[in-house]
């Protein structure tokens, strides 16, 4: 090594900083501070506008034909909704409304007219129907059940009281009339052959409960199982006029809304616990 190269690197490097407003200066060279507000002409500003919004700094004034080409190529589902969307604007300002003393419009009943006329003609077969329904209402009960008492996981125990409790509340608030042809059973649930809030179907909606925390514990051919049982009560439901139809698709997406609703829940119970009894062993029988 020479003698220049060492007393070169014995020399002190000096660093000046220097900060203004808007810049930072290191050894005299300027740092702009990163903006944080895009203004209408697409330039960045770190100044944020006096109004909450114009026309001039709309979104879609920035859109390229390739932004809109990448809706369609990258996001067909919403696109797909957006079809059915004016599609069935359509059919609402052109449809012709049920007259009051009409029954009620069900377009699963039409479906199932053929199978109505079986079960109506066979009380035997409707009541065997209505038992094995029975049975896999109290095979939802016991898995929900038994996943806080026996596996210690209350997400679907606590899905489950949240999603009979709302439907309590709205099947009291507008008590639909009971589908005309009804066949009721006194194996079916609530056993008894008694009354029953229709909105919505709680034997849906458990079903779903139960399946989503199967597939959490890829527990995948029970879930299979459930969820194919569960089609065969909404078909026999449908027959019996049990339930309307959007009985048992607001059923479905009950059973999702509370189930997510209950891991939110169950997260911030447990949060809670934490922060309050730090490495506490004992916790409450719902964390």
């Amino acid at each position: 090594m020479n003698g220049d190269n060492l007393h070169h690197r014995s020399v002190p490097q000096t660093t000046t900083l220097l900060k203004t407003p808007n810049n930072i200066s290191i050894n005299k060279i300027n740092l702009k501070k990163t903006p944080n507000y895009v203004s209408s002409n697409g330039k960045m500003s770190d100044q944020w506008p006096t109004h909450w919004w114009s026309l001039a700094d709309a979104s879609f004034l920035r859109w390229t034909a390739a932004d809109i080409i990448g809706v369609f190529k990258y996001h067909p589902v919403p696109c797909f909704f957006a079809v059915t969307l004016l599609f069935f604007m359509g059919v609402e300002y052109t449809l012709r409304m049920i007259p009051p003393s009409s029954p009620p419009f069900d377009i699963g009943f039409v479906a199932t007219v053929y199978l109505h006329r079986i079960l109506a003609s066979s009380p035997t077969l409707n009541t065997v129907l209505a038992g094995l329904n029975t049975v896999f209402v109290g095979m939802q009960t016991t898995y929900i059940i038994g996943t806080w008492v026996i596996e210690g996981r209350p997400r679907a125990t606590v899905a489950a009281l949240f999603m009979f409790t709302c439907r309590g509340i709205l099947g009291y608030s507008t008590q639909l009339p009971l589908p005309e042809g009804f066949l009721g059973s006194g194996a079916d649930f609530p056993v008894g052959n008694v009354s029953f809030f229709l909105f919505y179907s709680g034997h849906v909606a458990g079903s779903v409960i139960a399946s989503l925390d199967m597939r959490r514990m890829q527990r995948w051919e029970l879930a299979i199982l459930f969820d194919t049982l569960n089609i065969l009560q909404v078909m026999r439901l449908l027959s019996t006029r049990g339930h309307y139809t959007i009985d048992l698709a607001i059923g479905v997406g009950a059973g999702m809304l509370f189930d997510s609703l209950a891991g939110k829940y169950m997260k911030n119970a447990s949060s809670s616990v934490v922060e309050q009894d730090g490495l506490c062993t004992n916790r409450p029988l719902l964390s």
